[in-house]
């Protein structure tokens, strides 16, 4: 591979202990999530993510990037503060392991905060969410050309998360979470949504659908507060969650509404776009009767829309590199899931040559740094 700024478009820290309790208002102190040292029934220590008494989430995952290089048999949900990597905390330290992995600018998105979308409390879900924006927004700012912040929005209140999505703005993070999928009573195909889509459109903020951000009380999710619930059928078919919400904006006209506005999947993987694209399609031409009366104002198919509209960002799916002219190119964005345990750090650089391996050069720089420098703000000279 030749040299060249390689951008990591999804990367994640690790939050600190204090963040909440230090940072949260006042008012919500009491019930903000605490950083627990427990101990499991044959003794052993670990630290977790305790709201209103119950565990939320645990450290191990999100904490061990390498490990799969060395023993994967060793990766499981148990780990201790003391043994995150500095960089996921440390923005200094963030820089250094990112040279490590010969990656130059990253994307940085929360690790517990994908916990939170699941809390049924939707004002402490908010109040949360801008404990969150305040200090990533301050991790970046040692280094705003290499480090680029994405926000956390609670969209209950479609008023509220306008309002703190340019807030966000303005305090320069370049783009912001969403629910991949919003209270089971308000999906995105609600016209209640529309003054939120104005909003991004306006502050040109992309909104990120990541994995496992469920609403809470979603049907069928085993994303929920029990992190018991989660099988194994559960987690290998999460792009069903981000392909519905995604196929709900499109057939909803939002997209004709709001022409300039981005949306994205993240870490659900590329390869299923296609057949997505191609069923929708299906849909649009072959059985009206399902699209309740739209049709798009331009002519536009909805295949047209996601190439227009939308973007995935993906970590390791050869499969999906190989469809890349079906997905497209420009929509295509690489991320190093640093530090989880599924991260290709410090190995990225041999990863994007494997999967890479007889693409052209011109999509390569595209999908690996150029897309994600064009999106989120990053300068390359």
């Amino acid at each position: 591979m030749t040299a060249y700024k390689l951008i990591s478009a999804d990367s994640h820290i690790v939050e600190p202990p204090d963040l909440y309790t230090k940072r949260i208002e006042g008012r919500f102190r009491d019930r903000a999530p605490r950083l627990e040292r427990l101990e499991t029934p044959t003794g052993r220590k670990f630290d977790a993510w305790v709201i209103g008494g119950q565990q939320v989430g645990t450290l191990g995952a999100v904490m061990q990037a390498g490990q799969r290089f060395e023993d994967p048999s060793q990766i499981d949900f148990l780990g201790m503060w003391e043994d995150v990597r500095l960089g996921a905390y440390d923005p200094q330290a963030m820089i250094k392991e990112n040279e490590m992995d010969g990656v130059w600018g990253s994307c940085l998105q929360p690790s517990q905060g994908l916990f939170w979308y699941r809390i049924p409390d939707s004002e402490l879900l908010t109040a949360i969410c801008r404990a969150y924006n305040d200090w990533i927004a301050e991790f970046c700012k040692p280094f705003p050309d290499r480090l680029k912040g994405i926000a956390m929005l609670n969209v209950d209140d479609v008023e509220e998360a306008s309002q703190e999505l340019e807030r966000c703005a303005r305090l320069g993070l370049v783009g912001a979470f969403i629910p991949v999928s919003p209270l089971a009573d308000k999906p995105y195909r609600h016209a209640i949504y529309d003054r939120f889509w104005w909003t991004a459109q306006d502050v040109g903020m992309p909104l990120l659908l990541h994995i496992g951000t469920p609403r809470g009380g979603i049907p069928g999710c085993e994303f929920t507060m029990n992190l018991g619930e989660l099988t194994g059928a559960g987690r290998s078919t999460t792009d069903y969650w981000v392909r519905y919400s995604l196929g709900a904006m499109i057939f909803a006209g939002v997209f004709d509404r709001y022409p300039r506005l981005k949306v994205g999947s993240v870490e659900h993987e590329a390869a299923w776009i296609p057949h997505w694209l191609k069923q929708m399609d299906f849909t649009y031409r072959e059985r009206p009767v399902f699209t309740k009366g739209w049709r798009s104002k331009e002519g536009l198919m909805p295949s047209d829309y996601w190439r227009r509209n939308m973007f995935v960002e993906f970590m390791e799916d050869d499969l999906g590199v190989q469809m890349r002219d079906t997905i497209g190119v420009d929509n295509m964005l690489w991320g190093s899931d640093f530090p989880h345990a599924e991260s290709t750090w410090p190995k990225s650089r041999d990863f994007l040559t494997r999967i890479f391996a007889g693409v052209p050069e011109p999509d390569l720089k595209k999908i690996t740094s150029e897309n994600a420098a064009k999106l989120f703000g990053f300068k390359l000279n």
